[in-house]
């Protein structure tokens, strides 16, 4: 039963793109055609403000991800200054070390 449905539905979706077809192919008269055109008209400024959404929404989405990548290099060049600091440290507690052990064998 449901493989009939999905092709009842099928069915139907084909036919109403033959309709629609249909309808298109029979335009015959002027006040018709207005019709049309004026439905045309209509489906194209509504595709020109989903784009024009779309080309906001993608805009603020580029300003975000500049802004992370921003973010990111920031704490990646913090995190290298911690490190060098880091590691400084660590020269100098070796250094005070080697200091220590030279110190204690002269005695």
């Amino acid at each position: 039963s449901a493989q009939i449905a999905d092709l009842q539905q099928k069915l139907l979706d084909a036919d109403n793109g033959d309709r629609a077809k249909q309808r298109w192919d029979s335009i015959a008269t002027i006040l018709e055609a207005k019709c049309a055109l004026k439905y045309l008209l209509g489906e194209l400024v509504s595709s020109k403000v989903q784009e024009s959404k779309l080309q906001s929404g993608l805009q603020q989405s580029q300003a975000s991800c500049s802004d992370v990548q921003k973010m990111l290099m920031e704490e990646r060049n913090h995190i290298a200054e911690m490190e060098a600091e880091f590691q400084n440290q660590i020269l100098v507690q070796e250094q005070q070390h080697q200091e220590k052990v030279n110190h204690n064998s002269w005695k």
